[in-house]
């Protein structure tokens, strides 16, 4: 990344087949870290398709059961690896997750942000089980205590979007504003609104468009984030590193060091796909989401999210496809 990026708001921690169910499943609820993810792109204030399924229950013939809040038990190969093997997904087993609770700005919410974390323990560990199930019901996952998790999640002096609001700001009328936003979400009133488009230079001269969201519709992201993290991340295989909690680009480079000393390599293919986030299709991606995701509700949010667009110059540009660079969702 561009030097400029690192004062961004970003992961500072970085380091369908389905069968149905005749009987009611619940939907599990998983106990992660209140500030769990910190991924958006934005620019720092300091100077200088339809879904599939029906809403309320999961199918899966072993629900998962409650537990209390932990780390990842780490997962370890369960043969060596083949003659051959990619060298990175051979030196890859995924160890306990580090805890993140201490970065936890505001000591007068931790009762809060421990209660948000407990019940998604539970999607964890389904996830892991069955790697063919659909979620059904995740929206009551998005408690008042997770919005304000996700707000302290956030990066305090990140650049305001075209609400004008920054974090201070909002922080000042938190537990007014927290209980109505997550009425919003819940009764359907909730709207998106369109990112503030700016632009960063990058390395090699051009430059890089941002989109800069309102801070609700952060909140929001970050909570949503959390939630589909604890689906996804048990599908992420060993050699994948990017916008992965503990994981970052020089983890990447440490294990594609070992690869190149321990196995005899004849060519390194470097490869990039030219303004990737630009073209993305909204279609393709809901229905890529749809093989784990099938609460309409939650994609109903990313939806919004996604045709959201920006505002440049003052006017609103529609999106057709792509979605915004620095958005908290889509890292």
């Amino acid at each position: 990344m561009p030097t400029l990026l690192s004062e961004t708001e970003g992961n500072t921690e970085q380091g369908a087949n389905r069968k149905s169910c005749d009987g009611p499943a619940r939907s599990e609820t998983l106990s992660m870290s209140g500030s769990l993810l910190r991924r958006s792109w934005e620019v720092s204030s300091v100077p200088a398709s339809q879904g599939v399924g029906g809403a309320g229950k999961a199918c899966s013939h072993n629900p998962a059961t409650y537990a209390d809040e932990k780390s990842d038990t780490p997962i370890l190969p369960k043969k060596p690896p083949n003659k051959g093997a990619d060298p990175a997904e051979v030196v890859e087993g995924r160890g306990v997750a580090k805890g993140n609770a201490d970065e936890i700005p505001a000591s007068r919410t931790q009762s809060r942000i421990s209660h948000a974390s407990m019940g998604l323990e539970g999607v964890r560990q389904a996830a892991r089980r069955d790697r063919r199930l659909r979620f059904t019901a995740l929206l009551h996952h998005i408690t008042p205590a997770l919005l304000e998790a996700s707000f302290y999640a956030l990066q305090h002096n990140a650049a305001a979007g075209v609400d004008g609001v920054t974090w201070r700001e909002y922080e000042g009328s938190l537990h007014q504003r927290v209980p109505a936003l997550h009425r919003e979400i819940h009764t359907g009133a909730y709207r998106a609104q369109p990112s503030r488009r700016v632009y960063i230079p990058k390395a090699d001269g051009r430059q890089r468009p941002l989109g800069i969201a309102s801070l609700e519709d952060k909140i929001v992201q970050q909570a949503v984030v959390t939630i589909l993290s604890a689906i996804y991340e048990a599908d992420f295989l060993g050699f994948s590193y990017g916008f992965r909690r503990g994981r970052g680009q020089h983890d990447a480079l440490d294990a594609l060091a070992v690869g190149i000393k321990s196995q005899k390599v004849n060519w390194i293919l470097d490869g990039d796909i030219r303004s990737f986030l630009d073209e993305i299709d909204h279609g393709w991606m809901l229905r890529f989401l749809e093989h784990r995701i099938a609460d309409r509700r939650i994609l109903s949010l990313i939806r919004k999210w996604l045709k959201a667009g920006v505002i440049e110059d003052g006017r609103r540009v529609a999106a057709e496809r792509g979605t915004p660079q620095g958005a908290v969702i889509t890292a």
